[in-house]
């Protein structure tokens, strides 16, 4: 009867667990099993985007691609970015925007910002280098590209730009702002970029200015979008996934993701027509978002643009302009770390990018106290032990129950198995048998699992907080341990992990099924093999929650056991 009951409730337990993870990639949340899979590449699929489409609004030039039918048209193209960390390829000409955290790298073909580099974050894959959002080359596409549609001939990102400054590097000096500004002319309307960074700050503030020097009036429409291939950033596990991908946010329609592979078939977009919000694209501990003016009428869209390339952006109905007239609209375009504290202040619904799911209500309080301890102690590593042990101790009472319960069953372990030799394959006498056992002996076998039910809540919301958090990111704990958004490189962490884990198995009640006593034992085998991959942040909560488990559960065990002893005196 336990061994079936135990099976049951494992059954149980992972059904649930699979369905929660099912609806969490149902709604464009991360999976807690394995990498989702990259958006479909349709061989021969025609470029442009797909009916579906935001097309109501005219057509919003497509992005570059690095093929060669795309560079050998007319001088109108997008230029082809190729290259390496040696330096980009291009048709037009790269300036370099730079403050203390974030270089620009700025194409005057299409004014657009073709690399940005963040100088206080290292590369995923080679640390020696800076981390890189905006790229293209080597496979690689991700762009910032603004433009005018609405008549023929208006200034896109593919309209070549003339800078205001002939150098290639524009340095802040002094901890002053630095701007550069471009201007194009097309279609008798010109076009004025501006781009400024603030010293310490990866908001790039984007000014664009529209003059009609024609003499006819033009009624232009401003469009702000990011363009990205569906390849995951690099530094990413197979053996857990978080999210890539498009998202955008109105006070109406509120938070929600855009997958690429809902782009890819031609999936209807949730777009719509706002006061407010903003677009952007996530990865893991980054984002890349257009936030518009506030209080200004825009339309957000997400599409394909060809084979694994795809946008998402908004489009400013601008006023109509008569000859001789201007028109100066305000945007930010944030390229940086996911800091809930500067995307909360920058823009409503832009800190959601931090995507707990439906466990926000019980992560943001324990993100909270981790940045609270982080504020004491100095050090994120031992910020995430004492708040492993703080929400120990606040369930100390209902795991305390938990370890009663399996102390009692231990002791009454050996009859059961004296049971179970006694009425051999007859099942319903042993059943019988056991039930009474339970019923002298004063055992419930399922008491000890109904409090851990109830704290898996708050642990996979911890997991989630370590997870998403971008100041785990090069962050030392002691040693060896410089990195914690990366796995131990001398694998101490893990293979302490698989210690405990077989020491916990020895605590437990042993099952009195032979095969299911030997699953138990090879079971910290199986977990921690995963742990070898995870990053060193997450097996230390794991290493100390284990721990101060294992220390809990031997003292009650121990109380357990004396209590009983006296009994029997």
């Amino acid at each position: 009867m336990q061994t079936q009951r135990t099976i049951l409730l494992i059954i149980f337990s992972m059904s649930l667990l699979l369905l929660w993870d099912a609806w969490q990639k149902h709604n464009g949340h991360v999976s807690l099993f394995g990498v989702a899979p990259p958006a479909a590449q349709t061989p021969g699929a025609p470029k442009g985007p797909p009916k579906n489409s935001i097309q109501s609004n005219s057509d919003v030039p497509q992005a570059a691609t690095n093929s060669a039918a795309e560079t050998g048209g007319s001088a109108g193209a997008v230029a082809t970015i190729a290259g390496s960390a040696g330096g980009l390829a291009v048709n037009g000409r790269l300036i370099v925007l730079k403050n203390d955290v974030l270089a620009l790298t700025i194409d005057t073909m299409g004014g657009a910002i073709v690399r940005s580099e963040l100088l206080r974050y290292r590369d995923a894959d080679d640390p020696k280098v800076q981390a890189v959002l905006l790229t293209s080359g080597a496979g690689k596409t991700y762009l910032a590209q603004t433009g005018l549609i609405g008549a023929p001939d208006l200034p896109t990102h593919r309209t070549p730009f003339e800078p205001s400054s002939a150098d290639d590097l524009i340095e802040a000096v002094s901890g002053k702002p630095v701007e550069l500004s471009l201007a194009a002319a097309s279609g008798g309307v010109k076009l004025s970029k501006r781009y400024t960074l603030t010293p310490g700050s990866y908001q790039v503030a984007v000014q664009h200015e529209v003059f009609n020097e024609g003499n006819q009036a033009v009624h232009p429409s401003l469009y702000l979008q990011l363009t990205r291939d569906a390849h995951k950033p690099p530094g990413e596990s197979q053996f857990y996934s978080t999210y890539t991908g498009p998202a955008i946010y109105t006070e109406e329609a509120k938070f929600h993701k855009v997958d690429f592979a809902d782009i890819e078939k031609g999936k209807a977009t949730p777009i719509k027509k706002s006061e407010d919000g903003w677009a952007g694209i996530i990865q893991h501990y980054f984002v890349v978002a257009w936030v518009p003016a506030a209080n200004t009428a825009r339309e957000f869209f997400t599409r394909k643009v060809d084979n694994g390339l795809y946008s998402v952006g908004a489009i400013q109905s601008l006023s109509v302009l008569e000859p001789g007239d201007r028109k100066t609209t305000e945007s930010v375009l944030y390229l940086g770390p996911q800091d809930q504290h500067v995307l909360e202040k920058l823009s409503p619904g832009l800190d959601l990018v931090v995507d707990y799911g439906w466990l926000t209500v019980i992560a943001k309080p324990l993100y909270w106290l981790l940045e609270t301890l982080h504020g004491v102690v100095g050090n994120w590593g031992w910020a995430i032990v004492l708040l492993t042990i703080a929400v120990k101790l606040a369930f100390f009472p209902l795991q305390a129950a938990s370890y009663r319960s399996m102390a009692k069953m231990k002791q009454v372990t050996p009859k059961m198995t004296a049971l179970r030799d006694r009425f051999g394959d007859d099942r319903v006498k042993l059943n019988q048998a056991m039930m009474e056992l339970y019923k002298t002996e004063k055992v419930n076998p399922m008491a000890g699992c109904l409090p851990i039910v109830v704290q898996i809540p708050v642990f996979i919301s911890l997991y989630w907080v370590l997870l998403a958090s971008v100041e785990m990111r090069d962050a030392p704990w002691v040693g060896w341990i410089q990195d914690l958004a990366t796995p131990d490189p001398y694998y101490v962490l893990p293979i302490i992990m698989a210690a405990t884990m077989f020491l916990q198995t020895r605590l437990n009640p042993t099952p009195p099924d032979p095969v299911q006593a030997k699953v138990m034992m090879f079971m910290p085998l199986i977990f921690s093999a995963m742990f070898f991959f995870f990053p060193a942040g997450l097996v230390l909560y794991w290493l100390v929650n284990n721990i101060f488990s294992i220390a809990q559960q031997w003292f009650i065990t121990r109380q357990t056991e004396q209590a009983a002893l006296k009994k029997t005196r």
